[in-house]
């Protein structure tokens, strides 16, 4: 099962999409999503409530990071999810670009299976494009 951000994202994708074909307000603009569509978005997962800030944890059940951002690519797919390992509050904290694919949800749990804080910060420290 791929991490309920693969979902919620896919589905928000596809509102997207759809929007850009089906939604109409005065003048034939196209800005929002059909009422059929709105209801399918309304019961996907929010980035905001379920997923980010979320901590990481490996298989062995250890904390080894959180969830700081989602990377939508400029093709409208959800690639990456940034995972910040160490620090305190913020500070000091390496974040990591991992694909979505290699995350799990395992009992109520966002998992990645194999991961252990060491390697994460053992892999290049992600930075935002300027």
């Amino acid at each position: 099962m791929r991490i309920m951000v693969l979902v919620a994202f896919m589905s928000l994708i596809v509102a997207a999409v759809a929007a850009d074909s089906s939604a109409q307000t005065a003048g034939s603009s196209l800005v929002s999503v059909s009422v059929a569509e709105l209801r399918e978005v309304a019961t996907g997962w929010s980035a905001k409530k379920q997923i980010l800030g979320k901590d990481v944890y490996n298989d062995a059940g250890d904390k080894i990071g959180d969830i700081n951002d989602l990377i939508v690519t400029p093709s409208r797919s959800l690639s990456y999810a940034i995972v910040g390992v160490g620090g305190f509050l913020g500070i000091g904290e390496h974040n990591v670009a991992v694909p979505v694919s290699m995350f799990k949800q395992q009992t109520g749990r966002i998992t990645l299976p194999g991961a252990t804080k060491d390697a994460l910060k053992a892999t290049p420290k992600f930075e935002y494009a300027k």
